[in-house]
């Protein structure tokens, strides 16, 4: 299995490679792909040196598989051009995910979707992914019809450069800023740009993204998302009404048995999910589980997850790994 990892010198790119090597993935050669400027510089997977390429070069080494993180008007100029050499791209960028003809994948929920002719397949957004692997059971029980997410997202969502603010404010250090405020002892309700409706992109993708997912528009979704001053691991206070009324030790079995979802619930304990511990971690995490009392059939509930993993590495490998269990590449 030839396999491209574009983007393979950034953030998302490194977590990749650290992933491919603890699942064992089938790699029989590696091509790690990156800008011009990356061209020769080293990387190291599995005890082994190989050297960056450009995407031209990549292209022309037809691999089977082509993992992309590297933004969206890359993924839209190159996914197609290795799409055309025969490679199958899962592709981690928005550029392709509200693309009528392109699937948006989360494994555990749709993967099934997938054929041999999905060439390019979408990853969703980080804070997407958390969120519908917890609402998708509740769904196929309880019919959802509203869902409210606030989101407390960590710097490394918005890249190094936004990483590298936040330590420097800890060291109280002068440095470039990602941001247009401090982060530091701050939260900015303001993830990714403002469109014309008074929403951020970020809150317009959970708003649309997880009907495409569950391929169902019956149910909205309406978002705030903030920008808090953890290094790693986004968090969702969700509030979700049902068609249908519920049982709250029903919804910890179902969530408890939901593959890649962990149940942190027990306020007698003080145990409930928190980005620390979610920290290089491939499990979504759901507590603070409990009745909305306002309001009939209407559930709260807490979800926590690494976003470099779950919420884009590892989801887009395990993409992968489906494409090859089922014999689609």
């Amino acid at each position: 299995m030839k396999v491209a990892v574009v983007g393979a010198t950034g953030m998302v790119g490194e977590v990749m490679l650290k992933v491919l090597a603890e699942r064992n993935f089938p790699v029989t050669e590696l091509i790690p792909v990156a800008s011009e400027r990356s061209v020769g510089k080293k990387i190291t997977y599995k005890e082994h040196d190989y050297s960056v390429v450009g995407l031209e070069t990549a292209v022309s080494m037809r691999p089977d598989i082509a993992l992309f993180s590297a933004g969206g008007e890359t993924s839209l100029e190159w996914a197609p051009k290795f799409a055309e050499a025969g490679t199958t791209v899962v592709d981690n960028s928005s550029a392709w995910r509200m693309d009528p003809s392109k699937k948006l994948v989360v494994p555990e929920i749709n993967a099934n979707e997938l054929t041999k002719d999905d060439k390019i397949i979408a990853n969703p957004n980080c804070s997407t992914i958390q969120l519908v692997m917890a609402l998708a059971p509740l769904h196929d029980a309880y019919k959802m019809k509203r869902v409210v997410v606030s989101t407390y997202q960590s710097v490394s969502g918005t890249g190094v450069k936004a990483v590298r603010q936040l330590e420097n404010e800890i060291a109280g250090v002068d440095g470039e800023m990602a941001y247009p405020y401090p982060i530091g002892r701050n939260a900015l309700p303001h993830c990714d740009v403002f469109q014309d409706n008074g929403y951020t992109k970020e809150e317009m993708k959970l708003a649309k993204e997880p009907q495409k997912i569950l391929n169902d528009r019956t149910f909205s979704v309406s978002a705030t998302a903030v920008r808090i001053p953890t290094a790693g691991g986004h968090s969702e206070s969700v509030n979700v009404e049902f068609e249908n009324d519920f049982d709250l030790a029903d919804v910890r079995k179902l969530l408890s048995q939901t593959p890649g979802v962990v149940v942190q619930d027990n306020t007698d304990t003080n145990t409930y999910p928190m980005p620390i511990y979610a920290h290089d971690k491939d499990e979504v995490f759901v507590g603070r589980i409990r009745r909305d009392e306002t309001q009939p059939n209407t559930l709260n509930m807490w979800i926590v997850a690494d976003n470099l993993r779950k919420g884009a590495a590892t989801n887009t490998i395990q993409i992968a790994e489906y494409l090859i269990e089922n014999e689609l590449v």
